[in-house]
């Protein structure tokens, strides 16, 4: 017998398959699309930007750390982050951060910023604990962190371990998107699981 948690999950033409193993194949897409913005998002560039919308976007050889995050999301699943958040603060942006000093939600810059992008995450209940180990984490996490414990910062959690089997990162801290063992280089201020379970 599953447990809850691996319930079977139809899917297709009545094939059944565990729901760990569907969460499995949606973070492997999830680090894949990720993994793609190495060699490609190059530099680090935070300027404010007027953006389209819905699906909006910088150049892709620039971007911020939420960027990597925002893209893998839009190439793994067509999920704009853009829209979810403006939608979102929308219906309570009494709810998010107010540290900008804004009136309303700005559809070129809110869904860039990590703060709103934890207040959205934790509003789609998407929000774990902290793990106390490296084997609490699992692909395709999304970790925040305080950068020189002032600077909010964001990024996935690898498929792939460092020799010591820590879990190696993709995200862009500046010079471009990369993958690397920095999972514990900051203070670590959330985990969330996103979009998942399908």
């Amino acid at each position: 017998m599953l447990a809850r948690r691996d319930a079977l999950v139809l899917i297709g033409a009545g094939v059944a398959f565990p729901a760990s193993a569907q969460r499995a194949s949606r973070a492997g897409q999830l680090i894949a699309a990720a993994r793609r913005q190495i060699g490609v998002t190059l530099h680090y560039d935070s300027a404010y930007s007027k953006l389209a919308f819905p699906n909006g976007d910088v150049a892709r050889l620039k971007g911020v750390c939420t960027d990597v995050v925002i893209r893998a999301y839009r190439d793994a699943f067509g999920l704009d982050l853009q829209a979810l958040v403006h939608a979102d603060m929308k219906r309570a942006f009494g709810a998010y951060p107010r540290r900008w000093r804004l009136k309303s939600p700005d559809s070129n810059i809110d869904h860039r910023r990590v703060p709103n992008l934890q207040m959205f995450f934790a509003r789609s209940g998407a929000q774990l604990p902290l793990p106390s180990g490296a084997d609490g984490w699992r692909p395709g996490d999304i970790f925040t962190s305080l950068v020189g414990g002032t600077l909010p910062h964001i990024g996935f959690v690898s498929d792939r371990t460092s020799v010591l089997g820590m879990p190696l990162v993709i995200h862009n801290i500046g010079g471009g998107a990369r993958e690397e063992n920095a999972l514990l280089d900051h203070r670590l201020t959330g985990r969330y699981r996103f979009r998942l379970d399908g």
